[in-house]
């Protein structure tokens, strides 16, 4: 995919940040609230701030001169399947816009050449323009279901830095000793182990932090993970007679099992494009203890409200309604409201009463020939189940019923008339016997 289709998608500005629309500002003027309050908003379950009077001096000195601050956040181009994990930092952006402050999301086609070596433990291989490209448009078209696009610029950093001279790389090489990039965790650990490090590899944590530089950032935010390279973004601002940017940092949200960071390869995650009953049943599934964490990270509730669910929760209100209000918030910012509403439906007929959802989706099977086992290649099309290994693993530890009935033998033929397939706790398969299929 050519670059200029990208754009053509996303809103990319050619002009440097610090020239912001008059639209921009006057929306700034018209939805800044009070300083304190932004400040509040901005801290909710904010790891750390870099620094907090500097914060207050920007939102301070953007509120007179009536324009809003500049929210940079890097991304790296490999295209997640975006979950409640990657949304965090997303959410507090989209709370920035909402206080009247600009976006400028910096997709890394420039560095992703080079590829970020945090917590690598070898040199990464580099993505191709394509491969960018494409990573930046599937990327994109997730993060705009959270954050505002009339109030978010995107920018390539190979608009500049592919334009730097060598005379100019050097010069910027000379802001910073290796004595400091060596303070990287990855880069000790491989030092101490003799591992190969790439000359070019010091240079990402410096590019990046010229990004910040480029576009004037007023505020960049990231992950704890990112430490390094947003205070990097801070040092060489000041280095290059700039105003220090503030560093956001926020934390990693812990998934389903409550202990590990939420992750698709541990399983304990809740993606943004799942169902939204799937959605729904998946956050009812949440430890007590991280209620208020889920409120504070996953959801745009002010701080007083969260107060008040904190609250509620010291005085013995049952977190199982607690767990629904969550539920419903952050099912609803993904999904509309007849979805979310009868995602709750759902969870209540099928998990609290224990009957059997109204709409069940269905599977014509050959009439008097079909087997358990001939039906996996169609479970696992339609996404039921990823393999029949799976389905064969569940079918064992008897995750698998028909008719309430749980699954001994893969091989019995589905002979009868309304067949339900039950498959783990949260899916549900109606098999019809159709006669027209042994033709």
């Amino acid at each position: 995919m050519e670059k200029q289709e990208l754009e053509d998608k996303t809103k990319v500005s050619e002009e440097v940040s610090e020239e912001v629309s008059e639209e921009v500002v006057l929306l700034a003027k018209e939805l800044m609230p009070e300083v304190e309050e932004q400040i509040r908003v901005i801290k909710k379950g904010a790891i750390l701030i870099s620094s907090e009077d500097e914060l207050r001096d920007k939102l301070q000195k953007a509120k007179k001169e009536q324009r809003p601050l500049i929210v940079k956040l890097g991304l790296d181009p490999t295209a997640p399947d975006i979950h409640l994990g990657h949304t965090v930092v997303l959410r507090k952006i989209r709370q920035l816009q909402e206080l009247g402050h600009q976006a400028v999301i910096i997709i890394g086609d420039f560095t992703g050449k080079i590829g970020d070596p945090t917590g690598k433990s070898k040199t990464r291989v580099s993505l191709t323009e394509e491969q960018i490209c494409d990573n930046a448009l599937t990327y994109t078209n997730q993060i705009f279901k959270i954050i505002d696009p009339d109030k978010t610029t995107v920018r390539f950093n190979s608009e500049w830095l592919s334009k730097l001279h060598f005379e100019e790389v050097i010069q910027l090489a000379s802001k910073i000793t290796v004595a400091r990039l060596l303070e990287r965790d990855d880069f000790q650990n491989r030092f101490r182990r003799n591992d190969p490090i790439g000359l070019h590899e010091f240079f990402y944590p410096l590019m990046q932090a010229y990004d910040s530089v480029e576009i004037n950032a007023d505020i960049e935010l990231g992950g704890t993970d990112q430490t390094f390279n947003i205070l990097m973004g801070r040092n060489l601002q000041a280095g290059m007679g700039k105003e220090r940017q503030v560093a956001l940092f926020m934390p990693l949200l812990e998934g389903l099992d409550g202990v590990e960071k939420m992750s698709k390869s541990l399983g304990n995650y809740i993606g943004i494009n799942e169902p939204a009953e799937v959605m729904f049943k998946k956050l009812m599934e949440i430890p007590d203890h991280l209620i208020i964490r889920y409120f504070e990270l996953a959801t745009d509730e002010h701080p007083d409200r969260i107060d008040v669910i904190r609250k509620q929760l010291e005085d013995g209100r049952n977190p199982r309604d607690c767990k629904l209000e969550l539920s419903r918030i952050i099912t609803g910012l993904y999904h509309d409201t007849t979805d979310t509403s009868s995602a709750e439906e759902y969870f209540h007929t099928v998990f609290q009463r224990g009957e059997l959802p109204k709409d069940i989706p269905i599977i014509h099977v050959p009439f008097e020939s079909a087997t358990l086992q001939d039906i996996i290649p169609c479970l696992i099309e339609e996404g039921y189940v990823s393999s029949g290994s799976e389905f064969r693993r569940l079918v064992k530890q008897g995750g698998v019923q028909l008719n309430q009935e749980k699954i001994v033998d893969i091989d019995k033929r589905l002979v009868e008339s309304d067949l339900i397939l039950k498959i783990g706790k949260k899916k549900f398969i109606k098999i019809i016997p159709d006669i027209s299929l042994s033709l």
